[in-house]
């Protein structure tokens, strides 16, 4: 495993992963590039230091070639950014002659790596009548082809770059198997270096007190990630629509409010491993409360345990925010991973939005911050906050699975 920022480009061909999959409108214009300026200092660092660079990602889920999701659909905000010309190929499996023809300097851009079956490593177009013998077979058949896939595209350079942390979790070709062709030149991207950085800050030796903030609708979703916690964190606090689960399972009264009833042994037992451990669990104790799921529903404030029939709980309220701020702000390490209410209503992100507020004043006084999962990013982003936070990851499924203590192929790729 080598260093990007000492490793020798010159005169090299870098053949790197990124996550290039970004939102587009109806015309297929970028709505968001935040992924593709996070590895601008990637792929800048290789040109600058003579080297040449074959770039490949993927755009969203094609069942094969589509021009919708084709990759050329970005590349003029990509040479905005890099500040550079990109050549493209529309076959990732045919780009030999241009990538043996890159000057220092230039760079080309592979169609959507997905297009093929074989990226991913799954059979694509079987009935739905199919038997497992013919699913068996279909599997054998991808992953036989998959070998050739990995090795095309290894063949065109001389370094392996993986910069795309929100793939890391998949043992894709692009992000796990084509490293084993670079055993002496693979490396990680700066995005990958930053997100496992900032994880490793607070899994590995914290500046404590650790408090982990985790929100969203189902405990279900979360178990591995509060198990794994709970024997780091110094506090829990837990919101959004989970809470309701674990009043129920106190023999609360939460009304028409979100709640998974085949977990509520299994809320029971978190709390007490909780309290086994010595670690403080927080929960929205009092919560703002709706006649109907909709923003302009009528609303009242109430304990989260004493929640009228027919109402449903929403969001956090002042109160419970005013006991988070507490642990918040006496905390050097905080993780924040989930809303604690319904964020997409703007009715009902006034707590999510606090909290957003919090880890900022929590930045301010010295603590180390990292924000991670869709809503609370986009709540840290839309106040103005990205920056005013330690670090905002934007690895979804792949933080939450790093944040169980789950080795992700991608990062173990590289390392081996």
């Amino acid at each position: 495993m080598q260093n990007i920022s000492t490793y020798d480009f010159t005169g090299k061909k870098a053949i790197v992963r990124v996550d290039f999959n970004v939102p587009q409108d109806a015309e297929l214009r970028i709505t968001d590039d935040t992924r593709i300026r996070a590895a601008i200092p990637t792929l800048k660092k290789v040109l600058e230091k003579g080297g040449s660079l074959i770039i490949m990602s993927h755009l969203g889920r094609p069942k094969g070639p589509s021009d919708k999701l084709s990759l050329r659909h970005i590349i003029y905000r990509v040479e905005e950014l890099l500040g550079a010309k990109v050549q493209f190929c529309d076959d990732c499996m045919k780009a030999s002659a241009q990538a043996a023809a890159l000057k220092p300097g230039e760079v080309l851009l592979l169609e959507n790596l997905r297009f093929y079956a074989e990226e991913e490593g799954k059979p694509r177009g079987l009935a739905e009548d199919a038997t497992d013998e013919v699913k068996k077979a279909a599997k054998a058949e991808v992953k036989e082809k998959q070998k050739e896939f990995v090795k095309t595209l290894a063949s065109y350079a001389d370094c392996y770059i993986n910069d795309a942390f929100g793939t890391a979790h998949r043992a894709h070709a692009s992000t796990a198997l084509i490293a084993k062709y670079f055993p002496e030149d693979k490396m990680f991207g700066y995005v990958m270096e930053g997100e496992i950085k900032a994880i490793d800050k607070v899994l590995g030796n914290p500046v404590r007190p650790l408090t982990a903030i985790l929100g969203g609708s189902k405990v279900s979703s979360k178990i591995g990630i509060i198990e794994h916690l709970l024997g780091l964190v110094d506090n829990m606090i837990i919101g959004g629509g989970m809470v309701y689960t674990f009043k129920k399972a106190q023999g609360g009264k939460i009304g028409t409010s979100l709640c998974e009833d085949d977990q509520l042994q299994l809320a029971l037992d978190i709390l007490k491993k909780a309290e086994e451990k010595g670690v403080k669990m927080y929960l929205s104790d009092e919560v703002v409360a709706a006649d109907a799921f909709d923003n302009n529903a009528n609303t009242i404030v109430c304990p989260s345990n004493a929640i009228p029939d027919g109402w449903e709980g929403m969001d956090a309220a002042p109160g419970s925010i005013e006991k988070f701020k507490e642990v918040i702000l006496s905390s050097k390490t905080i993780l924040w991973n989930g809303p604690v209410g319904v964020f997409e209503m703007p009715s009902f992100a006034k707590g999510t939005n606090a909290i957003a507020e919090l880890l900022k004043t929590a930045t301010e006084q010295g603590a180390f911050t990292l924000v991670g999962g869709g809503d609370s990013v986009a709540a840290v982003t839309q106040m103005g906050y990205a920056d005013k936070v330690s670090y905002v990851s934007t690895g979804g499924g792949a933080m939450l699975e790093y944040l169980e203590g789950i080795e992700l192929p991608g990062i173990k790729a590289i390392r081996e």
